[in-house]
């Protein structure tokens, strides 16, 4: 029925979050920190490809702007753990349980939240997508482990890379070094100097003189990248 499952002989009622389209194949149930159950179920439904769009874009991953694309658009978010950082260091210290597992998940669903928004708008606008391959997990032994939890970098690329799929797009993680100190214009690999600190976030070409930011010029970077390693796949391209 709609609003009910029946599963080894018995009959669950549920609150239908959205609707079911397709053909159901099968299903489980789950249940979250909150000790709240949720049965999810798996459709068969068709391929849902859009127009293609004729734009493609790189994309540098970071922690002050968690998405910034080779057009100049920057995806940002507020730093939720920093946001609730107090709250939980507070529920923490009174021993209040329940409220530090409330206050993890309400983080995890409005990071999970921005990311589905974010990366369908990129799908949904670009044709083909490269991203850098930045990696969380080396930077989670770092101090700024914080910031790359928060950054979710992963969510973004897994949501990115199955969108695409789904919504007809090409979708290709590429290497990113040097694509900060390079410049997008003339090619110029800068002295790396300040720029190792992730506080500088414009620098000038000693040779073109263009001003880059610091994260669009990665980004710009990451695409000319990405193309380079399509033709090395492709030579024919």
């Amino acid at each position: 029925n709609n609003d009910s499952i029946k599963y080894s002989g018995h009959i669950f009622r549920f609150w239908k979050s959205r609707d079911i389209i397709g053909k159901v194949k099968t299903g489980n149930f789950s249940q979250d920190a909150r000790g709240r159950w949720y049965v999810n179920i798996q459709c068969e439904i068709e391929k849902q490809e859009l127009p293609k769009t004729g734009n493609q874009i790189g994309i540098d991953l970071g922690l002050k702007t968690i998405a910034s694309d080779s057009n100049g658009v920057k995806h940002e978010r507020e730093n939720l753990t920093k946001k609730y950082e107090d709250k939980l260091a507070m529920a923490q210290r009174s021993g209040k349980k329940r409220l530090v597992t409330t206050l993890h998940a309400k983080i995890k669903n409005k990071r999970k939240d921005w990311a589905h928004k974010t990366t369908t708008e990129i799908v949904k606008n670009n044709d083909v997508i490269f991203v850098g391959n930045v990696s969380p997990s080396k930077l989670s032994k770092t101090k700024m482990a914080k910031s790359v939890s928060d950054a979710g970098w992963g969510q973004l690329k897994s949501l990115l890379a199955y969108k695409a799929i789904w919504f007809g797009r090409e979708y290709k993680e590429v290497k990113e070094n040097f694509s900060t100190v390079t410049c997008s214009i003339c090619l110029n690999k800068a002295d790396v100097g300040g720029l190792s600190n992730l506080g500088v976030r414009e620098w000038k070409c000693d040779v073109c003189g263009t001003i880059h930011d610091r994260d669009t010029n990665a980004a710009k970077n990451i695409l000319r990248f990405g193309h380079e390693s399509l033709k090395k796949e492709s030579p024919m391209l």
